[in-house]
């Protein structure tokens, strides 16, 4: 998808310097970081240049540009789904991001703008969303569902057949069993041990997980 295309990163922050490493590991270059912050126009990430606000894309044609977002989270958060869905509606397209140390099964289904990070793991039988994070050292077991715009946080382990609904939120280090499923924008917290399902927009933390109030 994005070969001979212009590739554009939106958003400047730390999920974007993994992105630009996991790009140029791929043999890809990226062309400009757009940033909304009007301080960091003209500045540069990792050598590639801040170009300003989503203006500058008047000056590309869109069947040659490909986006990858760069916004990151560490909570639930609508503002990587809000950044996605801006983009599409404008008739963009986002690329998706497979780091080079990434085991990913044949048969994965991986949708529009998912990025698979350094380590991570997934394995067969297994569908990722659209806008979805699985991030470094993440592991994905067989049959998982996870929903669109969905961050699997570093060193997550789903067990066989995990689901996570949409813009859900899996904290560092959690762990899921199998068969178990979390909601649309719940939060399981770092190091939570998940043995029960998560309702929809739900916190959870603890060894094993429990609802917070």
């Amino acid at each position: 998808m994005m070969d001979g295309k212009t590739i554009l990163i939106i958003g400047s922050g730390g999920h974007a310097k993994v992105l630009i490493d996991a790009l140029r590991c791929k043999g890809a270059s990226v062309a400009g970081i757009l940033d909304r912050d009007p301080l960091l126009a003209g500045s540069s990430l990792m050598g590639v240049p801040v170009l300003g606000d989503d203006s500058q894309l008047a000056r590309y044609r869109r069947q040659e540009v490909v986006l990858v977002n760069g916004v990151g989270s560490i909570r639930v958060s609508d503002q990587r789904r809000k950044v996605y869905e801006r983009f599409k509606e404008q008739g963009f397209c986002f690329g998706s991001v497979l780091h080079p140390s990434a085991v990913v099964a044949a048969d994965v289904v991986l949708e529009e703008g998912v990025q698979v990070m350094a380590g991570a793991v997934i394995q067969t039988g297994c569908r990722i969303g659209a806008n979805c994070i699985i991030n470094t050292r993440a592991c994905v077991d067989h049959d998982c569902t996870i929903g669109a715009h969905v961050h699997v946080a570093p060193g997550v382990t789903l067990s066989g057949g995990v689901t996570a609904g949409a813009s859900a939120h899996i904290g560092t280090g959690a762990c899921i069993i199998q068969l178990v499923a979390v909601g649309d924008h719940a939060l399981v917290a770092a190091g939570a041990v998940v043995v029960s399902d998560v309702p929809a927009h739900a916190v959870v933390r603890g060894v094993p997980a429990r609802r917070s109030p």
